[in-house]
């Protein structure tokens, strides 16, 4: 394991907005309860379309889209009220 410094954007939550060094622009930490809900979502897309349940697929894609619009917005806010620019 390596220490390093790195910089916050946002509060400590879930999904902290950091700047690792080296880097240009911030990434966004997920912690690892977080990322398996990311997974689980996304499965829960896949076995739906397996199914042919289109009705399920779309209730599932539209959770996992709110949740990634949610983080993109914290992401994007942070960029923002620090001056600098989005990467894409």
């Amino acid at each position: 394991m390596e220490r390093i410094e790195a910089e916050l954007f946002t509060d400590g939550g879930n999904n902290a907005v950091v700047r690792l060094p080296g880097r240009r622009f911030p990434g966004v930490l997920v912690q690892g309860d977080s990322l398996h809900i990311l997974r689980t979502d996304v499965a829960e897309l896949v076995e739906a379309c397996e199914r042919g349940d289109l009705g399920d697929a779309r209730d599932a894609a539209g959770l996992l889209l709110a949740g990634l619009d949610s983080l993109l917005e914290r992401y994007a806010d942070a960029l923002r009220e620090h001056g600098i620019p989005r990467p894409y």
